[in-house]
């Protein structure tokens, strides 16, 4: 089952990411390893939920990459737009959770390597392309991403971008900061962590963010802090803080990522277009939004998967 909107017309969700392998430990020992990346998640919660996806990345020429094409398949995502390069590996995550079950990350990736080369899968007004991490501002397949980006714009896509900048690419802000700049100038919707703008511009409050940094290029952005309230703020003056509820977590791994793929089920669910994206959610449809958001996310925390579960997404299979 797909989800259709009011005039029946299916909307697909189009993923551009990384993909990784991520091995997580607890007490410094392994204790799961699973296909991630942070769109990559998104995109299997999606599939799971009844949407149609597509990815569009590069895998390694090895067990892991198989693997990690497999999973996509197996969720229901099309992944004919993942490249397998001959003699490439597949790049490594490892996730540390603390007492909190917070991740601290440790990445093993030979970005110079990396490579992009994908035919562009069909786009049609109204679909959602989901875009964000060091992949998005990687300079080697800049000029891929930027051209795919144009691409869906110029086809009335709306555009989603998950700033998720990690401490680890903190000396690279300068080189990367033109990239981010025209990130933001292409979304429609910008989400960012308290932990991406404190790496990016030292700021952790979230009015100073949106006024200094991000209103000029996007006007709607949408601000998470961990457990705190989420914070909307849109062009038409809306602002709103929306409080996470307390539950018990497993894992934060995929919390983020996860926020991103309920929002974006949101959109489809209302049926909100990029027209009236442009005109100004009312309050109820932001409410509703978020409250998917805030749901996928929660799921996805209460186990040790990168993902929603299977239960959670015939669950929002089922609802009409």
């Amino acid at each position: 089952m797909s989800i259709v909107n009011s005039k029946s017309v299916m909307r697909k969700v189009i993923g551009i990411g990384e993909t990784v392998l991520d091995i997580i430990f607890k007490n410094e020992k392994p204790i799961n390893a699973v296909p991630g990346g942070s769109t990559y998640n998104a995109i299997i919660s999606l599939a799971r939920s009844g949407v149609e996806t597509s990815f569009i990345s590069e895998a390694g020429n090895d067990r892991v990459g198989e693997h990690i094409i497999q999973f996509l398949k197996d969720n229901g995502a099309d992944a004919s737009h993942v490249s397998v390069f001959p003699g490439s590996k597949s790049p490594l995550s490892l996730a540390f959770l603390d007492d909190n079950n917070d991740a601290e990350y440790i990445f093993y990736k030979d970005h110079p390597h990396d490579r992009l080369d994908f035919v562009y899968p069909d786009v049609q007004p109204d679909d959602i392309i989901i875009f964000g991490s060091f992949y998005a501002l990687n300079p080697v397949i800049r000029p891929q991403v930027v051209a795919f980006l144009d691409y869906a714009k110029s086809h009335g896509a709306i555009l989603y971008y998950d700033v998720n900048f990690r401490a680890a690419h903190k000396t690279d802000v300068m080189k990367i900061t033109p990239n981010l700049l025209e990130n933001l100038d292409y979304a429609d919707i910008v989400r960012g962590s308290h932990e991406d703008f404190k790496a990016l511009y030292n700021i952790d409050d979230a009015e100073k963010v949106y006024n200094a940094e991000i209103s000029f290029y996007s006007k709607r952005f949408i601000y998470t802090c961990g457990a705190g309230d989420v914070r909307v703020f849109s062009d038409n003056g809306f602002r709103k803080d929306y409080p996470v509820a307390a539950s018990d977590t497993v894992s934060t791994i995929g919390a983020g990522d996860n926020f991103n793929a309920g929002f974006v089920y949101g959109l489809i669910r209302n049926n909100i277009t990029r027209q009236m994206l442009e005109s100004g959610l009312t309050e109820s449809q932001w409410d509703n939004i978020i409250s998917y958001a805030l749901a996928f996310s929660a799921d996805c925390c209460r186990d040790i998967y990168n993902y929603v579960s299977k239960d959670f997404g015939e669950k929002m299979k089922a609802q009409k």
